[in-house]
């Protein structure tokens, strides 16, 4: 299981994030994505899924048309830990 990231530790690894932001309760981030079309979000949402499930870590996320929006916490936990911050990097690395 992984471990609570104190406040410091968030602000930190959010800091390496570009367009990240923490949720009004500040136990998960968030980003908003905007494609050309539906197709393109599809196709990222995708490549984003078969990565979730190879770090077995997986995001709550809404798609409408070409807009993709995204979530991540750990939810055994009830909050951000590690995986949050490494898989929003492979998230957008899949740009």
């Amino acid at each position: 299981m992984s471990a609570l990231l104190d406040t410091e530790a968030i602000e930190s690894q959010l800091a390496e994030l570009s367009g990240w932001c923490l949720t009004e309760n500040r136990n998960a981030i968030e980003k908003h994505y905007s494609f050309r079309d539906f197709p393109t979000a599809f196709s990222f949402m995708t490549r984003v899924a078969f990565i979730a499930e190879q770090m077995n870590h997986h995001p709550d996320w809404t798609n409408i048309y070409n807009c993709v929006d995204v979530r991540l916490s750990t939810h055994d936990v009830g909050g951000l830990t590690k995986l949050d911050f490494g898989l929003a990097q492979a998230i957008d690395g899949t740009l």
